[in-house]
Order: structure tokens, then sequence, then C-alpha cells
């Protein structure tokens, strides 16, 4: 009998072993990744620039981002094409929970929303509270670009045109514009427009191009801006890379992760509030 070839099965299965060993931590490195949807505001105001890399120094992880609607990164986490969402929407996120895409919802940080428009005022808006302001850019006929894209920007927004008594599914506005975009663009066709815009205040204070365009309306108790995060569940999915999204979730809420959000400024202010321990 050849000796040769009696040893070739234990050669070779020596050989896939050492493959395999040599493999291993190349496999385990390209899976210390997740993908995160989040809001366009989150990516738009440079927070996740500052934050992810130093949760990947932390952890390991690499997160990759899909910047989208709040209502599109929910719908992401109910197909299982998100490992974890950090949305700004509190009802719908409280929903997404109660239909069992994630088993809870942690509150993240906050900040708020404001109302910019060209510095000539048209509408006489400036210092109004949110209702008074939009009844009168309602009235007036005065240009108003709506994100229309069922962001929680969105969302906020036609929940205060309810609460100014304009019923948009009724008719809208004369000078009322749908851009079905992000915050960045809506931003962008405000200015280039002259119109008024809602926009979260992260967003506005890196927005660039503000051609005439300054902040109106601020400070209305109805402006408060909540951020909350969200596992989703393997339960419905069970692919998810749940670990390594549960590791997220608690980084963002810990200390270092709520200082870190804490320390994110431009020009010296503070574009969003760490409340996680509220």
């Amino acid at each position: 009998m050849d000796m040769t070839s009696s040893r070739r099965p234990a050669l070779r299965a020596l050989a896939a072993a050492a493959a395999l060993l040599l493999t291993a931590p190349l496999l385990q490195a390209q899976d210390k990744s997740l993908l995160m949807a989040s809001t366009t505001s989150t990516e738009q105001s440079g927070l996740f620039a500052h934050m992810l890399p130093a949760f990947k120094a932390a952890t390991g992880i690499e997160v990759k981002v899909v910047a989208v609607g709040t209502g599109q990164a929910l719908d992401m986490g109910r197909r299982g094409d998100a490992d974890v969402v950090f949305v700004h929407d509190t009802v719908a996120e409280e929903k997404f929970v109660a239909e069992g895409f994630a088993t809870q919802r942690k509150a993240v940080m906050y900040n708020d929303f404001v109302i910019v428009g060209p510095a000539s005022d048209p509408a006489k808006v400036k210092g109004q509270t949110v209702a008074a302001a939009l009844g009168k850019i309602g009235s007036s006929g005065a240009p108003f670009i709506s994100r229309g894209d069922k962001s929680g920007t969105h969302a906020a927004e036609l929940r205060l045109w309810k609460a100014a008594g304009v019923d948009m599914a009724a008719a809208k506005p004369a000078g009322y514009k749908e851009c079905g975009c992000g915050m960045g663009p809506a931003l962008n066709m405000g200015s280039s427009t002259n119109a008024y815009v809602l926009t979260d205040r992260g967003t506005w204070l890196s927005f660039k191009n503000r051609g005439e365009l300054a902040v109106l309306v601020e400070g209305d108790k109805v402006l408060f801006n909540q951020y909350g995060v969200m596992v989703v569940n393997p339960a419905k999915h069970p692919h998810v890379k749940t670990a390594l999204a549960q590791q997220f979730a608690d980084w963002v809420t810990s200390p270092a992760g709520q200082a870190n959000i804490a320390a994110y400024k431009i020009n010296g202010e503070q574009l969003f509030f760490p409340n996680a321990a509220r």
C-alpha cells in the first residue's frame, strides 16, 4: 500500500483545519459590523461622524448607517433589513415595539425643532408660537417647504399644522410644497426659494447654504424632539446581529455614549442633549 496515498486524507484534513484557523480571525473581523437605520438628521448634522468612531474604538464594532426618514427606517427594521434603529418619532417607535419588532425602546437624547424662513419674514411669524406662526404662513400663502417623506420631522410637522387648525388632508396652503427629501435638501430648497421650513436644530446648525434664512420661531414646548434606539427583535428576524446591536444600544445610553453626544458642538453650540437616564 502506498503510504503517501494513505496519508493524503489526513493531510487534507490538517490543511483544511489550518486554513480555517487562518481565516477565522478574518471572518470574525468581517462580522464585527452592524447595519443601523437612522434619520437624516443624525447623519446630516454630523453627529454620527463624531460618535461612531468613538463607539468603534471602544468596542471594535463598525456601524454602517442607512440614513432615511424615520418611517423608512422603521420599515427597514420591520423587514429585518437593519440590526438596530435610531429614530425620532416616539409614537411610531412605541408602535414598533407593540408590534413585536423590538422588545424595548430606549430614550437616547433630544434636541428641538425650529421654523426658519427669510429674514424679511413676509408672513410676520418671528417670535410667535408655532400654532400662530403656521396659521399665518398658511393664510398668507407664503412658501413653505415640507419634507413630505414620512420622516419623524414630517410627522411632527403634520401634527403641528393640525394643532394650528390647518387641515392638510382637506386642502394644503397655497404656498405649501412637498419635496419628498431629507432635511438638508429641504433646507436647500428653502434657501433657494426664500421659503419657510421646519427643521431640527442640529441639521440647521450644520447647514452652510443658508442664504437669507434665519431662525424665526423657537422655544415653544411643542418643538421638543426626542430620539430613541431599538434593537430589532431576533424572534421576528433570526438573522439580525442582535448581540452587536445591543452593544450599540447599551453604549449610546451609557455614561460614555451620553458624554460623547453632549460633547458634539458646532461653533460652541451643543446640538443634542443626552437624556437616557431620565
